[in-house]
């Protein structure tokens, strides 16, 4: 007759290491997945170089004005009219709303003080102007 020893049943082991390695690959994934979100739905233009700017995470409406007069909400072409109806909807929906106009060098100062004082009279009061970063 032969007897059976038994056997102590060791409790699985939970290798940490490889687990905190996909943790942290997912959270640089989705840290630099969110820092880009804004720039794929507006049109690609060269802003103003600007050393002292800050940076701005959250915006409701993201208007590009290009060198040749058009308006683009994130990136869809507008006018300005059907904008500006479209921010102050929002605007008093929302009390934390916000627009960045995004732009380029070469277009004409006036657009965008106009559009400003426009949006202004629609209710809207927090703005930003984009830029790039100069050099240190």
């Amino acid at each position: 007759m032969r007897r059976h020893h038994r056997r102590e049943m060791k409790a699985p082991e939970i290798m940490l290491s490889p687990m905190i390695d996909m943790i942290f690959l997912l959270l640089v994934f989705f840290i630099i997945s969110t820092m880009y979100m804004s720039e794929i739905k507006t049109m690609p233009i060269r802003l103003p170089v600007a050393r002292n700017s800050e940076t701005v995470s959250k915006s409701n409406f993201n208007v590009t004005i290009k060198k040749d007069g058009s308006v683009y909400l994130d990136d869809t072409q507008t006018n300005m009219e059907q904008l500006v109806a479209n921010a102050a909807v929002e605007s008093k929906r929302d009390s934390s709303f916000s627009v960045i106009i995004r732009c380029e060098g070469e277009a004409e100062y006036r657009l965008v003080v106009t559009l400003m004082d426009k949006l202004k009279g629609a209710g809207v009061t927090r703005f930003g102007l984009a830029t790039d970063v100069g050099d240190g």
